[in-house]
């Protein structure tokens, strides 16, 4: 038996949680999303965490049934819920079913928008002079609340009212609100969005006035009450609104070697998305090594050293290491690379590379290599399974020598990742990211052995591709790509990710 978390999640991103919350969604297996849920927060999830979220034809039953049953599994489940769990969040139904199926549970409370919504805008709940006591209500059911006492209130915070917005000033003005009483209404509360509409009863009432009404979906909090009349004095104290992540609310699976995916892992993360790992490079020794071991021990008889990956750097000094020597047994070669990534790999090992092409691709190379090519001996550590021949038979047909040797071999993984499979399965994934040719076949590979048809990356799904030829490859084995970076590194593909996704965010400031 597992159990079961019922996580408030507060108003925005991380911040809007308790520390102990933020723990236990890291290390979630199971989790259940409310619609209501700020995206960014995907980001913070484990990367092979199941999602389940609730579509339109769903019920609350069978999210309580998707709980129980993972629960069942032995898994850390959360339900993630928006604000807090206990303030209008439909949570005894919930608890009263874990309980009679046996679950084990926690509720760790959030930051309610009934709260935090009304100081993101500025505005104070109690005063000393305009506000002894405060109220909060939903809009549902409007007929069953006491108007007549909650007009006499000095402040009320409504919750998913502003579509009944004329109901609710009519009923206020009949109870006895004076017709000037101030409103506010908070959408998007403590988002990058946020927006707020400040005017009174009578023009809250008035069917002809469309003013508050704004762009963005989703429910506001209304704020009723003299203390809105404060806000202008509040707000240079607010915190300044966070920025809005390009990518939130995004999931990318990122197909790179185990043990390489990290830093490609934080450049998504700092952008909003959530990460979901799929190796589909598993990194080897070659079948042997003897033509590098052989190479190494005639360095001097080789003018160039050319360096097209990390992997080949690593393995390249890792085996000159083994032969107890290090970065000083190349003083007589000079360095070729691809990609600011090598060089910067080839740096650890305190050495800078003499040549590096304007563009991180090797064909590149053959533009900016020095003359005279005529003789030069190029010793050329590589993957065993080879790639494409441009640059070696470019710097042949002009009077080089090169010598290939296998310094590493990239093979596929036996089988794929089984909970990366279900989240493709469940349409899941936005995202397919590939940084080299070799992760779009295997990914290929990997797909069909798992019995998936081609369906699961069909639009909405968007690919990814680092630079030309892993897009050429993408349109081979995939059929397409949609995105491809401008600057060939992981840097650049997270900005070409960023630059597609720009069109559709919305900004928005405190009114």
């Amino acid at each position: 038996m597992g159990k079961v978390y019922l996580v408030g999640a507060g108003l925005g991103g991380r911040e809007g949680l308790t520390v102990r919350a933020l723990q236990v969604l890291r290390q979630a297996e199971a989790v259940w999303i409310d619609e209501l849920v700020d995206d960014r927060l995907l980001a913070e999830l484990p990367g092979q965490a199941q999602l389940w979220r609730r579509s339109g034809e769903s019920s609350v039953q069978e999210g309580v049934l998707w709980l129980i049953q993972r629960c069942r599994e032995g898994q850390q489940v959360v339900h993630l819920k928006s604000g807090d769990p206990l303030i209008f969040g439909r949570t005894r139904e919930e608890v009263e079913a874990l309980v009679k199926a046996g679950c084990p549970f926690e509720i760790l409370p959030g930051l309610s928008s009934a709260l935090a919504g009304p100081l993101w805008a500025g505005i104070p709940l109690t005063d000393k002079y305009l506000s002894r006591a405060f109220a909060v209500l939903t809009a549902h059911q409007l007929e069953t609340l006491p108007w007549p006492g909650l007009a006499q209130l000095d402040t009320l915070v409504i919750l998913m009212g502003s579509r009944q917005r004329d109901q609710i000033a009519a009923k206020l003005m009949e109870a006895g609100c004076p017709a000037e009483r101030p409103v506010a209404l908070i959408r998007s509360a403590g988002q990058a969005e946020q927006t707020v509409w400040v005017g009174c009863l009578a023009e809250w009432a008035a069917a002809e006035n469309r003013s508050c009404e704004q762009t963005q979906s989703g429910p506001g909090v209304l704020v009723i009450g003299e203390v809105v009349k404060l806000r202008q004095d509040f707000l240079s104290g607010i915190p300044r609104l966070p920025e809005q992540a390009p990518l939130a609310g995004k999931t990318v699976l990122v197909t790179r070697s185990e043990g390489q995916a990290e830093t490609f892992r934080e450049l998504l993360q700092a952008q909003g998305a959530r990460v979901l790992e799929m190796p589909t490079l598993v990194i080897q020794p070659p079948a042997s090594w003897d033509r590098l071991d052989q190479a190494i021990q005639q360095l001097e008889q080789f003018d160039w050293l050319l360096l097209t990956s990390a992997n080949a750097v690593t393995h390249f000094f890792a085996r000159l290491h083994h032969h107890k020597q290090d970065s000083r047994a190349l003083h007589a070669l000079r360095v070729a690379v691809v990609g600011s990534k090598t060089a910067a790999i080839l740096a650890h090992y305190g050495i800078h590379p003499n040549l590096v092409p304007p563009e991180f691709v090797a064909d590149a190379l053959l533009e900016v290599w020095p003359e005279p090519v005529m003789g030069q001996r190029v010793l050329f550590p590589r993957v065993e399974s080879g790639g494409r021949d441009v640059l070696v038979q470019g710097l042949r047909q002009r009077g080089a020598q090169v010598l290939e040797v296998a310094a590493y071999q990239s093979a596929c993984p036996k089988q794929p990742d089984p909970q990366v499979i279900a989240a493709l399965k469940a349409h899941q994934v936005d995202l397919l990211s590939f940084a080299s040719s070799k992760t779009v076949q295997h990914f290929a590979q990997l797909i069909r052995q798992a019995g998936l048809d081609p369906e699961v990356w069909d639009p909405p799904v968007q690919i990814a591709a680092i630079g030309p030829k892993t897009a050429e490859t993408c349109r081979a084995e995939l059929g397409r790509v949609d995105i491809e970076a401008a600057e060939y590194t992981l840097e650049g593909l997270v900005e070409a990710m960023i630059q597609q996704a720009q069109p559709l965010q919305t900004t928005g400031t405190v009114g």
